[in-house]
Protein backbone atom coordinates (compact mmCIF):
# COMPACT_ATOMS: atom_id res chain seq x y z
CA UNK A 1 0.00 0.00 0.00
CA UNK A 2 1.30 3.47 -0.77
CA UNK A 3 -0.10 5.87 2.23
CA UNK A 4 -0.41 9.51 1.33
CA UNK A 5 -0.54 12.27 3.91
CA UNK A 6 -0.18 16.22 4.16
CA UNK A 7 1.35 17.52 7.00
CA UNK A 8 1.62 20.99 8.69
CA UNK A 9 5.26 21.07 8.21
CA UNK A 10 7.96 18.37 7.41
CA UNK A 11 8.73 18.44 10.91
CA UNK A 12 5.32 16.70 11.73
CA UNK A 13 5.84 14.69 8.81
CA UNK A 14 9.10 13.43 9.95
CA UNK A 15 7.67 12.64 13.31
CA UNK A 16 4.72 10.76 12.04
CA UNK A 17 6.99 9.21 9.80
CA UNK A 18 9.27 8.29 12.36
CA UNK A 19 6.75 6.85 14.74
CA UNK A 20 4.86 4.73 12.12
CA UNK A 21 7.91 2.83 10.84
CA UNK A 22 9.11 2.62 14.64
CA UNK A 23 6.28 0.82 15.10
CA UNK A 24 6.86 -1.20 12.10
CA UNK A 25 2.92 -0.21 10.07
CA UNK A 26 5.19 1.25 7.66
CA UNK A 27 8.45 -0.28 6.11
CA UNK A 28 9.80 3.36 5.49
CA UNK A 29 8.31 7.09 5.34
CA UNK A 30 9.31 9.50 2.82
CA UNK A 31 8.81 13.57 4.05
CA UNK A 32 8.48 15.94 0.83
CA UNK A 33 8.80 19.65 1.93
CA UNK A 34 7.07 22.48 0.39
CA UNK A 35 3.98 21.70 -0.71
CA UNK A 36 1.59 24.01 -1.91
CA UNK A 37 -2.26 23.22 -1.08
CA UNK A 38 -5.22 24.63 -2.67
CA UNK A 39 -8.40 23.77 -0.56
CA UNK A 40 -12.37 24.42 0.69
CA UNK A 41 -12.08 24.09 4.13
CA UNK A 42 -15.15 25.17 6.41
CA UNK A 43 -16.70 27.53 3.73
CA UNK A 44 -13.33 29.25 2.90
CA UNK A 45 -10.55 29.08 0.11
CA UNK A 46 -7.74 28.11 1.80
CA UNK A 47 -4.10 28.42 0.08
CA UNK A 48 -1.24 27.21 2.70
CA UNK A 49 2.44 25.64 2.80
CA UNK A 50 2.34 21.80 3.65
CA UNK A 51 4.53 18.87 3.62
CA UNK A 52 3.66 15.49 1.92
CA UNK A 53 4.67 12.08 3.77
CA UNK A 54 4.65 9.20 1.93
CA UNK A 55 4.04 5.50 3.67
CA UNK A 56 4.73 2.29 2.36
CA UNK A 57 2.79 -0.74 4.30
CA UNK A 58 0.70 -3.95 3.63
CA UNK A 59 -2.80 -3.84 3.51
CA UNK A 60 -2.88 -6.30 7.14
CA UNK A 61 -1.11 -3.30 8.45
CA UNK A 62 -3.14 -0.80 7.07
CA UNK A 63 -5.66 -0.11 9.07
CA UNK A 64 -3.67 0.31 12.50
CA UNK A 65 -0.96 3.02 10.34
CA UNK A 66 -4.38 4.87 9.95
CA UNK A 67 -5.55 4.98 13.54
CA UNK A 68 -1.61 5.49 14.27
CA UNK A 69 -1.43 8.98 12.21
CA UNK A 70 -4.96 10.34 13.00
CA UNK A 71 -3.85 9.89 16.86
CA UNK A 72 -0.38 11.66 15.92
CA UNK A 73 -1.60 14.34 13.58
CA UNK A 74 -2.34 18.29 14.41
CA UNK A 75 -5.57 18.33 11.90
CA UNK A 76 -8.93 17.53 12.96
CA UNK A 77 -9.64 16.12 9.44
CA UNK A 78 -6.35 15.00 8.23
CA UNK A 79 -5.63 13.82 4.32
CA UNK A 80 -4.47 10.08 4.87
CA UNK A 81 -5.32 8.40 1.25
CA UNK A 82 -4.10 4.54 0.67
CA UNK A 83 -3.37 3.53 -2.89
CA UNK A 84 -3.05 -0.34 -3.93
CA UNK A 85 0.24 -1.04 -5.33
CA UNK A 86 -1.16 -3.34 -8.03
CA UNK A 87 3.25 -4.11 -9.36
CA UNK A 88 6.55 -2.98 -8.66
CA UNK A 89 10.17 -4.49 -8.18
CA UNK A 90 9.20 -7.62 -6.14
CA UNK A 91 12.50 -7.01 -3.47
CA UNK A 92 11.59 -3.88 -2.87
CA UNK A 93 7.94 -5.30 -2.31
CA UNK A 94 8.77 -8.61 -0.25
CA UNK A 95 10.93 -6.23 1.64
CA UNK A 96 8.09 -4.07 2.77
CA UNK A 97 6.03 -6.99 3.96
CA UNK A 98 8.79 -8.55 5.82
CA UNK A 99 9.53 -4.92 7.83
CA UNK A 100 5.87 -4.46 8.11
CA UNK A 101 5.74 -7.77 10.30
CA UNK A 102 5.58 -7.00 14.07
CA UNK A 103 8.28 -9.37 14.56
CA UNK A 104 10.61 -7.46 11.65
CA UNK A 105 12.61 -5.81 14.70
CA UNK A 106 14.88 -8.61 15.53
CA UNK A 107 14.90 -9.92 12.47
CA UNK A 108 15.76 -7.72 9.94
CA UNK A 109 18.29 -7.68 7.75
CA UNK A 110 19.45 -4.27 7.40
CA UNK A 111 20.00 -4.58 3.72
CA UNK A 112 17.57 -2.22 2.05
CA UNK A 113 18.95 1.32 2.04
CA UNK A 114 15.22 3.15 1.98
CA UNK A 115 12.24 4.03 0.24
Amino acid sequence: MFVYVTAGDAAEARRIGRAAVEARLAACANVIAGMRSIYWWQGRLEETEEAVLILKTTEERLEALVARVKELHSYDCPCIEALAVMGGHRPFLEWVARETQEIAAAESDGLSDGG
